[in-house]
């Protein structure tokens, strides 16, 4: 099964993060990396730019409208993800445990189940 394990970002916690701290989660995901690479769990990760530097595009009345910024105002913001295939939801929730990121007050990571998957070279099915 393929899950994702998405990593929210709270600039706040994380302007008040000492160097060492920092360091010691960068460090993390580099182990967490190389730790689902070798046990073949990987897939693919991401890390994302910053919110502010975002667009959101709405289509009305069948022209785009291009906002900036988050479409949500929220504390929290998706900074970036993990995909990964494992045997169940406890495997995916064990590694999810395993980022630094989830022992830091104030951030999180949600897991959740992928029910659909392509990738450049499947084809789609047409409805």
């Amino acid at each position: 099964m393929k899950y994702l394990l998405a990593m929210y970002l709270n600039p706040d916690v994380m302007a008040n993060l000492s160097e060492a701290e920092m360091d010691t989660i960068m460090t993390g995901h580099q182990d967490f990396i190389r730790t689902i690479r070798e046990s073949g769990e990987m897939i693919n990760t991401q890390a994302l730019g910053a919110v502010g530097d975002s667009s959101v595009v709405r289509v009305r009345s069948g022209l785009p409208a291009v906002t900036d910024g988050p479409f949500l105002e929220s504390k929290e913001f998706l900074a970036g993800y993990y995909l990964v295939e494992c045997a169940s939801k406890e495997r995916a929730v064990e590694l999810a445990a395993m980022i630094p990121d989830a022992a830091i007050e104030g951030l999180g990571i949600e897991v959740r189940e992928v029910v659909f998957f392509a990738d450049a070279e499947t084809e789609v099915p047409m409805a």
